[in-house]
């Protein structure tokens, strides 16, 4: 992503979908990019804040204890900060898409909110709704979280985590989603299934 193999100006619109949530440098990527671009072509990305989305729970979690959520919140805070200082990208970086695409000189940036959502209403008929279920009820089986269990604690170390508070959150977080699961498998977990997922678009200047 930092070294496309495409001369300059090659293209009217280049995009990416999250994509830049997983780089190092999300600038430089952001520049090779636009250099890619033709003068008045469109820059256009999909990336998500999944910060945002620990507040988004269904029905299982909606009246759980405040500091079960917080301590939920915290957990991946401190993981995703960690993930980011490694090197591996930032997870909650559209919220500052627009800032790098305005700095990267990039003309009229515009910004729409997805309007995509994952409901999962019981009985799970749509296609969707099945293979949603079907991927939350594989991570519970496989005890996955947001990552594995091994770079949960490579993130959450680098992060700055409390070691001996590791096994404890992440105890926490596969009983939380074998009670998905439960909810699942028994027809009573319903949400809407949103999320914090923007589209960031901008021109590169026609005198560039």
């Amino acid at each position: 992503a930092r070294s496309l193999p495409f001369a300059d100006g090659a293209f009217d619109l280049v995009t990416c979908q999250t994509v830049l949530i997983h780089v190092p440098d999300s600038r430089a990527v952001i520049a090779e990019m636009i250099r890619v671009l033709a003068p008045g072509g469109y820059l256009l990305t999909a990336e998500p804040n999944n910060m945002a989305g620990t507040q988004i729970v269904g029905s299982p979690r909606f009246h759980e204890p405040v500091e079960q959520r917080l301590a939920m919140t915290r957990f991946q805070l401190v993981c995703e900060r960690g993930k980011e200082s490694l090197g591996e990208g930032n997870n909650s970086i559209g919220e500052l898409v627009p800032g790098l695409f305005a700095a990267a000189g990039l003309e009229g940036v515009k910004v729409c909110q997805s309007s995509h959502a994952s409901p999962l209403i019981p009985p799970y008929r749509t296609a969707s709704e099945r293979a949603l279920r079907d991927q939350i009820l594989d991570w519970a089986d496989r005890d996955f979280w947001a990552w594995s269990k091994d770079d949960t604690r490579r993130y959450f170390g680098a992060g700055v985590g409390d070691p001996a508070e590791f096994e404890q959150l992440w105890d926490l977080a596969m009983g939380l989603g074998r009670q998905e699961a439960d909810g699942l498998r028994r027809e009573t977990l319903h949400c809407a299934g949103g999320s914090v997922f923007y589209i960031v678009a901008g021109w590169k200047s026609a005198l560039a």
